[in-house]
């Protein structure tokens, strides 16, 4: 088969936050429940169907949310717990499709291209679907079709827990009598813009002249006139496991002394910590790499909760590093890798304690960027060299 028709599913966990919580507390179930900061203060990371009756909506400021829903319960949230279930979810799709990316903690893209040879596609998505659920207990809508964002639109049209199939040559029937502010991307700035000059509908944005949508939004104009004809990439990142952040660092000298090695370790750290949160980026495994003096080489992983947060991420490098070294052997080189990397989500910005300290994170590392990197840096690593 020269050209296989494409299929992509998209899977996304259905107020992932909020459904992890009621596994955890069953009693819950049925009631307004806010996942966020607290009554008085924070902002909403997402929240049960039942308070979304009233209003609530990730990213609302708490007051406003309390004011809509004063009956609802918030929780304050268990992050451990959500990458503890995101990453159960990606073991199972990882051993069912041949290939996946992650997009975020709680979302997946699936290529399905060419399993119509050996199965019914479509069966093949819902049966997968299915067995998540009564693995996890956790609701997840899906959506199939021909193209990535095809597939997420129809996921957010299956929701709440359900699974929407757009056929191939059924996609403008399924996009036109849409509103323009259901294509992905489409934010409320561009959605003003364009029914400004008329457009309500994706049809209406189909039968533009192309010219005229470069002309009012440059290169996202003709992207929008290419989905609103069905065209769309079917590509996946695939390498979200691969994918690495890391650094090393070879001694001058062979190192037996532990705070030394400690403080090179919360320097590397800090270094991978900074291109993580450059790329919007959150890692949910750590590996630290030791090299003996001998170049006997060891790399210890671990899975840890998605973070970017220097604090969590050295005290696992020195733990890993502190289990795993072999006292008394020098070191030649010790290095420090970030893999498993996803999109940062506006979900897991949302937490207080999290945000509070990225935001922190964040204006040291502007302070960086303006000034260098030799300005700021951790206590720890400013000691002086320890005596051999």
């Amino acid at each position: 088969m020269n050209n296989p028709k494409p299929y992509i599913a998209h899977f996304d966990l259905d107020s992932f936050f909020v459904s992890v919580e009621l596994l955890l507390q069953p009693e819950l179930k049925g009631k307004p429940v806010i996942v966020g900061g607290s009554a008085n203060r924070g902002v909403v990371s997402t929240c049960s169907y039942e308070a979304r009756k009233f209003g609530v909506h990730s990213a609302m400021p708490m007051a406003t949310a309390m004011k809509l829903c004063p009956q609802a319960i918030v929780l304050k949230g268990t992050y451990q717990q959500y990458s503890y279930y995101s990453k159960m979810v990606t073991d199972i799709i990882a051993s069912k499709v041949p290939l996946f990316q992650k997009a975020s903690i709680d979302e997946f893209y699936c290529d399905l291209t060419g399993m119509d040879r050996f199965f019914n596609v479509s069966q093949y998505t819902q049966q997968l679907r299915t067995f998540i659920i009564k693995e996890t207990g956790l609701p997840i809508s899906c959506g199939l079709s021909s193209a990535k964002f095809i597939s997420k639109m129809a996921t957010n049209e299956a929701k709440p827990n359900g699974f929407l199939e757009i056929p191939h040559g059924k996609e403008k029937e399924f996009l036109w009598p849409m509103g323009i502010e259901k294509i992905n991307g489409v934010g409320k700035q561009t959605e003003q813009r364009l029914r400004n000059i008329g457009l309500h509908t994706i049809k209406d944005i189909a039968q533009t002249p192309v010219a005229i949508l470069e002309k009012k939004l440059g290169k996202w104009g003709r992207e929008l006139w290419q989905k609103a004809h069905g065209l769309g990439s079917a590509e996946l990142t695939t390498e979200w496991n691969q994918k690495s952040m890391s650094h090393e660092t070879t001694f001058h000298e062979n190192q037996t002394n532990i705070a030394f090695i400690h403080s090179q370790l919360v320097r590397l750290t800090e270094k991978n910590a900074y291109d993580l949160r450059q790329d919007e980026k959150l890692t949910g495994c750590l590996t630290v790499k030791i090299r003996y003096d001998d170049f006997e080489t060891t790399n210890k992983q671990e899975s840890i909760p998605y973070t970017s947060l220097d604090d969590e991420l050295i005290e696992k490098a020195k733990d890993i590093f502190d289990r795993f070294y072999q006292r008394g052997r020098a070191v030649r080189l010790i290095g420090v890798r970030f893999s498993q990397l996803v999109d940062i989500g506006m979900q897991m910005n949302l937490f207080n304690d999290q945000h509070n300290k990225l935001n922190l994170y964040k204006a040291v590392d502007d302070i960086k960027n303006r000034f260098g990197d030799k300005l700021v840096s951790k206590a720890v690593v400013n000691r002086k060299k320890p005596e051999q």
